[in-house]
């Protein structure tokens, strides 16, 4: 009978492989040079090398030699996925097959890319080629798991994955910087370049980057050739591997290599995969609607003191998380203990709070789940205490299910769908929560048949429960604060247009990523996060997020997210040493400390002692990293005293692996959202042949209306109908536990399509002013306006390339009525800034004045250059519109509805005609129907949304 090696179906597939993109790329640079480097912004010599996608899919004839030899490499690459499935498989477990239905889906979107060519159709050559490589990560983990034990394989495996998945880091910044920076083409690296930064051709570097990806990954499949050694086609296993005997599978390699320590069975060995995966995602989502409903707390107590303008004495509800002092009554905590289940059973309150419509109830109910749900984890890590490998798998849980609270807020633009702000018809996803929280709690929680509660370690007295309990403060502050959200560091580092930073959308991914990877290696590398290293590198990370700004801000930021993580299981499993009333009670009193003093600095001039702290971000910064560096110390203490003395099971060390599992399936659903919200940047104004541009001023009060609901999806609808191409939003800035880590803008703007710029950053503490426009921003900077006395008065100045001509728009909120100096500082520094634009200009404002009295002559006049929308409107006292060099033809002023306390309004202008400023107005039948308000806000309205004050809009020759 023929017998034909294994090993050469890998090398034929690898030969051929190659074959198809070198062919391509020889005869695409031969023959249209010119033509495969051009891209949708450049062209050679500013490009000078080809994507993949356009040298094996653009043209003939290079498109058809890829294609004849990708077809011939389908055949091996079948075989290659069916042998090692004959290779891989084992008793008691569907992984192998799994990962052989992930390798034929993968061969199959392969297929796709390849003749569904960028040129046929973009679109679905994207979508096959993101699904190809999506489908990439598990066929590399599973291939790396189900590895036979051969350590030259396992090597290259692991290097080639490395320089694979390394290598999507540069090639997503470079991409980006392409396709949403349209960074500008150099010249061909002659003379040679020094290095590939020196060329601003984003788009070659780019394909260097994907040509490399080509080659690991093929280089990946190739070392298969290595394990087929065994193989030969008649087809008969020579060496039994395919058995899955572990005693053949030793025999096999000690025959080459006699290091039994390099012999390991996979992971996913055994009976109990599924089950246990079942399990680690139950106590996953345990942690998820913990984190879920703290998250909420702060936004619900936030209501109050925004419709009081001040102090309500609801605010006593943020101290809802210190029940586990209760921990310290021995009594107590033996209840707490034993009924554990029951405890977090109760915290489904917080769930079902969405029902509850007045809105002080609703924070009632909300603060009893926060009171019980943080006794009840605080009782049961306490309860864990003697077991080391069980009480590391709830942190993980509790860890994860931080990320993926983030993550659903990522999906969601940074509204938590649990929320009870949100219902049903607004996004809500209460019900669903519902269901999967008594199922997660069921399974991830276990009856006690011993109370625990009387416990008290032998050598309590190492270590400082003191110490250890501001580390935990400080740690749920920091987790909290930063990384509840994965946009919060990404707007501390904002500097405006053109974009010089990370974007929330895409770059949201890698602070969730990094997030992950710091619980991955705070599990796996323990020591070194309970050491003064990594927490020199953790401080380093929080220095730069605060005292920089953009790219370099940003990556101080992911340094500290990466060490937050992974000091948590240090800092918790030295707590729980101690008393539990004397670190987590007293820890989540700190994390309350801080929590009221990151509002404060912002809050100054609302509450009692403000001025103190006003505007020393750096403060908290400080104080929450000296709290976790007093964790560390204790930590360094108890941990090693208590080393000896945890006991723990090699079946629940084992378990531990199921949690990385699941944490490796959130990143791939991470980058999944990442692509879904990349921005399209292909904006279009809505009367584009009128060459008309509506602006409007609105403040949003925070996003939430009179009954306490998230009010996003209203205001799209309000902005959409009234056509608006440029609005700017004040109070805007949600980016505090107070306000939910929110962001507003990121819906609106991708809803809508529209640019936006968020304005000054959390870190600038101001209240927020944003700008949204469908043209592009081609620079804004953003103002921070004197305030010696009241709150700072933040203001945005964009250019924006309106049909062609660059227009100025100003965004700007003036301080309170009770500071006039500070008002008239503020009209004197925007008015000069205003009369310093040389180009047609728009102001959108809140300026806290009466028509034709006082500051209004700063703005208004020659001081400023610009001119009153309408100087007889005499009704007004916050909203303003503005302009100069530019011709107004319209003017409303639009009912809030119940979403907010303000107005909305709205002018038109019309750019290329000359500008007039009388106030001669004309009836609406004399204007061009394009340049027309909606007739919907006529009357009664829509929502309650109607023109009012002067009832209709006023129009001007």
């Amino acid at each position: 009978m023929p017998q034909f090696n294994g090993k050469y179906v890998s090398w034929a597939h690898t030969v051929v492989a190659y074959a198809a993109f070198v062919g391509a790329f020889i005869v695409g640079v031969s023959l249209h040079y010119h033509k495969i480097v051009q891209n949708e912004h450049y062209g050679y010599p500013d490009e000078w090398f080809p994507s993949v996608s356009a040298t094996i899919g653009d043209r003939y004839p290079e498109r058809s030699v890829f294609m004849v030899f990708i077809a011939i490499t389908s055949g091996p690459r079948f075989v290659l996925v069916g042998l090692w499935y004959i290779l891989t498989r084992r008793p008691n477990t569907s992984l192998p097959g799994i990962i052989a239905a992930t390798g034929l889906f993968r061969t199959l979107t392969c297929g796709g890319w390849t003749y569904v060519t960028s040129t046929d159709d973009h679109d679905w050559h994207d979508i096959f080629m993101i699904s190809y490589l999506v489908a990439t990560l598990p066929w590399t983990l599973g291939c790396l798991a189900l590895s036979p034990p051969n350590p030259t394989a396992i090597k290259y495996r692991k290097v080639l994955a490395g320089l694979f998945f390394g290598t999507l880091v540069p090639l997503v910044y470079w991409f980006i910087q392409h396709k949403v920076h349209k960074r500008a083409g150099g010249r061909p690296p002659n003379p040679p370049l020094k290095s590939l930064s020196d060329s601003r051709a984003a788009y070659t570097i780019y394909a260097f980057f994907e040509w490399s990806l080509i080659l690991f990954d093929v280089a990946f499949d190739a070392v298969t050739a290595l394990d087929f050694q065994t193989f030969e086609l008649v087809v008969r296993d020579v060496k039994g591997l395919s058995r899955g005997d572990a005693k053949l599978l030793k025999e096999s390699v000690k025959e080459k290599d006699h290091d039994s320590s390099l012999i390991q069975t996979s992971t996913f060995e055994g009976p109990y995969y599924w089950p246990a995966i079942l399990d680690a995602l139950a106590e996953i989502l345990h942690g998820y609607f913990f984190w879920s409903i703290l998250t909420s707390l702060g936004l619900l107590v936030w209501y109050f003191p925004l419709w009081h303008m001040g102090i309500s004495g609801y605010e006593v509800m943020v101290m809802s998380t210190i029940s586990p002092l209760m921990l310290g009554v021995p009594f107590i905590r033996s209840l707490c203990i034993k009924y554990n289940r029951w405890i977090h059973m109760s915290t489904m309150a917080g769930l079902l709070a969405w029902l509850v419509k007045d809105p002080a109830n609703r924070l009632f109910t909300v603060g009893f789940a926060v009171w019980m749900g943080c006794l009840g984890w605080s009782a049961e890590w306490y309860a864990e205490r003697r077991n080391s490998a069980r009480l590391q798998r709830r942190v993980l849980a509790w860890s994860i299910g931080l990320i993926l609270s983030s993550i659903s807020k990522f999906a969601n633009h940074t509204n938590n769908p649990v929320w009870p702000i949100l219902h049903a018809g607004i996004g809500g996803w209460n019900k669903t929560a519902l269901l999967a929280a008594m199922f997660a709690i069921w399974r991830s929680t276990r009856p006690v048949t011993t109370s625990g509660g009387d416990f008290v370690p032998l050598n309590a007295k190492k270590g400082s429960s003191l110490l250890a309990g501001l580390g935990f403060g400080g740690l749920m502050f920091a987790m909290h604060s930063l990384l509840s959200d994965s946009s919060t560091m990404i707007l501390w580092v904002w500097e405006g247009y053109p974009v010089r930073g990370p974007l929330a959308a895409p770059h949201g991914a890698v602070t969730l990523i990094c997030m992950s990877a710091g619980v991955f290696f705070g599990i796996a590398l323990p020591g070194f996060f309970a050491s003064w290293t990594a927490f020199g590198l953790g401080a380093v990370g929080a220095a730069l997020l605060t005292l920089y700004s953009n790219w370099t801000g940003y990556y101080g930021g992911l340094l500290l997210a990466f060490y937050i993580m992974g000091v948590a299981p240090v800092i918790i499993s030295s707590a729980v040493q101690h008393n539990p009333a004397a670190t987590f009670g007293f820890g989540f009193f700190c994390y309350n400390i801080m929590v009221l003093f990151h509002v404060w600095v912002v809050a100054y001039a609302f509450v009692p002692g403000g001025p103190l702290v006003r505007e020393h971000t750096d403060w908290v910064m400080i104080t929450t990293i000296l709290m976790i560096g007093a964790g560390v110390f204790s930590a360094l203490i108890t941990n090693s005293t208590h080393k000896q003395k945890s006991t723990s099971s090699p079946r629940g060390r084992k378990q531990t692996a199921y949690f990385v599992h699941i944490l490796l399936a959130l990143q791939l659903l991470t980058g999944s959202i990442a692509y879904l919200r990349f921005p399209t940047n292909d904006y279009t104004p809505y009367h584009r042949d009128e060459k008309l541009i509506t602006a409007g001023i609105w403040t949003i009060h925070f996003s939430l209306d009179n009954d306490m609901w998230s009010s996003e999806r209203r205001m799209r609808d309000a902005i959409k109908e009234l056509e608006l191409d440029v609005v700017g939003l004040l109070e805007s800035d949600l980016q505090r536990i107070i306000m939910g880590n929110r962001d507003t803008t990121q819906y609106l703007a991708e809803d809508l399509g529209m640019y936006v710029d968020y304005g000054p950053g959390p870190n600038k503490h101001t209240w927020g002013s944003a700008l949204l426009s469908k043209f592009p921003i081609v620079n804004s900077t953003h103002h921070l306006l004197p305030s010696p006395v009241g709150e700072l008065a933040p203001a945005i100045e964009a250019t924006l390339d309106v049909y062609g001509t660059l227009v100025d728009v100003f965004v700007f909120h003036s301080g309170q009525e009770e500071d006039p100096e500070d008002r008239r500082l503020q009209s004197e520094y925007l008015a000069k800034v205003m009369k310093a634009s040389p180009r047609p200009a728009i102001l959108l404002s809140y300026l806290v004045i009466k028509p034709k009295e006082g500051n209004y002559h700063t703005y208004v006049g020659e001081k400023s250059g610009m001119h009153d929308i309408d100087e007889s409107d005499w009704d007004r006292w916050c909203e303003y519109i503005l302009y100069k060099d530019i011709k107004r033809v319209g003017y409303a002023r639009v009912s809030r509805g119940t979403i907010t306390d303000t107005e909305i309004q709205v002018g038109k202008f019309v750019v290329g005609e000359p500008a007039s400023y009388t106030n001669e107005r004309i009836p609406e039948d004399q204007v061009r129907p394009g340049r027309r308000f909606p007739a919907l806000f006529r009357g009664e309205g829509v929502r309650g949304h109607r023109y009012h004050v002067f009832d209709e809009p006023w129009y001007y020759a």
